[in-house]
């Protein structure tokens, strides 16, 4: 009988069961710690190689690949102190299509403890990550007051200086030649569009030539009294004109429409307080800076054609607007600046009336979805300008100045703010 009980007896199992059971016990417990290894070093590998971009993302457009892979490598590097991952390591390209791109990649392996087991040495972990920045260009429209008032105060000498610095603020923010251009409209009563172009079909001549030229009566001196006292006019040759253009027919003085008949076309006037042309967008930087210097303040204040010329020299003819690239966003954006109150215009001679012409242009060019920076320099003891305040595209784009001074410091403002926004996007 005892040794029937021996050969019943099933406790003795257990020890075999357990020896069967322990092996793939502890190798799945290890694989969770080595698993768990696993997943912190690569979470610190993807940390670092994130900030190894951010530092890269500075300086990649001016260095060669050698360069970069040589700051990648040793950047990285410093940035990732797991000691318990081998064999790292990381490759970098960088590519300025559509905007400036640093693509970054590591990789590593981590030795197990548990897992060689099943006959798993290490595991392979890898990371990627990527920077973007500069895929937005600018288009900036300069449309500076050049009316005789800004003659006091040293007003001109601070703008020129001024314009000078944002000039040098937007070139810098370039990667490349075509992330920025900038166009510069110098106003008075009228713009002068460059009596070069003499011969374009989108000038006006009919109220040009009612007031200059000759009565056959020389008493008579424009088109309407020499033709109603029965005398013979003859208008003067075209060559003679000084460049000057005035406000559009009505109401495309409040558009951009392109000159091309009638209304949209810009009526010629031998304006004697003619400012100096207009510039077209342009990044030729030794040109535009010439055009800030070569500006002198003259003539009466109609800030409404400043403003619808710096709108027509982003968008339309008869200004040569560069092709958008469609890789890359676009930020256009309006900076006018002036001094005064409106005087005069082709139809009026008071305020009320040429603010209610520019107010409908702000309005049309915020809807087009360009920014509008308005500044307004205000050293006398005019108000505080309602048609700027609303004519910005908010209230931190609108600066009230009390001095000459202010003005180099509000355009620095502005130019810090349009390079961040190009090299941020």
């Amino acid at each position: 009988m005892p040794l029937v009980r021996f050969w019943k007896d099933c406790r003795g199992a257990v020890a075999p069961m357990f020896a069967i059971v322990i092996v793939p016990l502890i190798g799945v417990a290890g694989a969770a710690v080595d698993y768990t290894r696993a997943s912190a070093a690569h979470t610190a590998m993807q940390a670092s190689l994130d900030s190894t971009a951010l530092m890269l993302s500075k300086t990649a457009a001016t260095q060669s690949s050698v360069e970069l892979q040589a700051m990648a490598t040793s950047t990285f590097n410093a940035l990732f102190t797991a000691q318990t991952v081998q064999n790292v390591a990381v490759t970098t390209t960088y590519s300025s299509t559509g905007g400036s791109t640093v693509t970054l990649t590591a990789s590593g392996t981590v030795p197990v403890d548990f897992l060689n087991i099943i006959g798993l040495n290490a595991i392979n972990i890898t990371a990627t990550t990527k920077a973007t920045w500069g895929n937005t260009r600018l288009r900036v429209a300069l449309v500076l007051d050049n009316t005789g008032s800004m003659a006091q105060s040293d007003k001109m000498t601070a703008l020129q200086a001024a314009s000078q610095n944002l000039l040098t603020q937007i070139k810098t923010a370039a990667t490349n030649p075509e992330d920025a251009y900038v166009s510069i409209v110098p106003f008075n009563k009228d713009v002068n569009v460059n009596a070069s172009n003499v011969s374009e079909s989108w000038l006006r001549w009919d109220l040009w030539e009612a007031a200059n030229g000759a009565c056959s009566k020389t008493t008579y001196k424009n088109l309407t009294t020499c033709v109603a006292n029965g005398k013979v006019w003859t208008p003067a040759s075209h060559s003679t004109w000084n460049g000057c253009v005035t406000d559009r027919d009505q109401n495309f003085d409040t558009t951009n429409d392109a000159p091309l008949s009638g209304g949209t076309l810009y009526p010629t006037e031998q304006y004697s307080s003619c400012p100096v042309p207009v510039m077209g967008l342009s990044n030729d930087w030794t040109a535009l800076s010439n055009k800030v210097t070569a500006m002198q303040p003259n003539g009466n204040t109609n800030q409404a054609i400043g403003l619808q010329m710096g709108w027509q020299s982003l968008t339309a003819a008869p200004f040569t607007v560069p092709s958008m690239d469609p890789n890359y966003k676009y930020n256009q954006v309006i900076i006018l600046l002036t001094d005064g109150l409106n005087t005069e215009d082709r139809w009026y001679s008071n305020a009320s009336s040429i603010n209610a012409r520019q107010q409908k242009t702000c309005d049309n060019i915020k809807a087009a979805g360009i920014t509008i920076y308005t500044v307004q320099v205000n050293t006398g003891s005019d108000p505080t300008s309602t048609l700027l305040q609303n004519c910005a595209s908010d209230s931190s784009k609108f600066f009230l100045l009390t001095s000459s001074t202010e003005i180099v410091t509000a355009f620095n403002q502005i130019g810090t703010a349009l390079s961040n926004l190009r090299l941020s996007q």
